[in-house]
């Protein structure tokens, strides 16, 4: 990782915080959060069927960090900087990661969400240079915040 993070960087992840504020996303973030973890495609969806507000909520959270995490992959914006200022896109893979390879193979697209998973994992291991446990015990709070051990 870089230590030479640029204004350029930090005023990209400020654009990004201003993007998350937008209400709708605010809702749609709020959802995801307390109400998506789904272990299998079928419980995928069963909790977000085509045309509704979950569906909704999920495509516009899930690409979001997908978009986010792109930039990161390309360069555009620096890795550690990015970490530093918060760990939401982790939570959502974390959601994602229990029925990944299913929707991939259901979407017949074996790079879906390729960024988000390769940020993620980079995300867990900075954290876990701390603390070894970091990234485990980030894992059991995502679980307990859906009521599951």
């Amino acid at each position: 990782m870089s230590n030479h993070a640029t204004y350029d960087d930090a005023n990209l992840i400020l654009r990004l915080y201003e993007l998350r504020r937008e209400e709708r996303m605010r809702a749609a973030r709020k959802w995801f959060a307390e109400k998506c973890g789904p272990e299998t495609l079928e419980e995928f969806r069963a909790l977000c069927p085509p045309g509704t507000d979950e569906n909704a909520f999920f495509r516009q959270v899930s690409t979001y960090y997908e978009m986010a995490a792109s930039f990161v992959e390309r360069g555009v914006l620096d890795a550690e900087l990015y970490f530093q200022s918060g760990g939401e896109l982790f939570l959502v893979y974390c959601r994602l990661e229990p029925f990944l390879a299913e929707y991939r193979t259901a979407f017949k697209n074996p790079g879906l969400y390729r960024n988000l998973e390769a940020v993620a994992k980079r995300y867990e291991a900075y954290i876990n240079r701390n603390d070894p446990e970091a990234g485990t015990a980030f894992r059991a709070r995502m679980r307990t915040m859906l009521g599951k051990k």
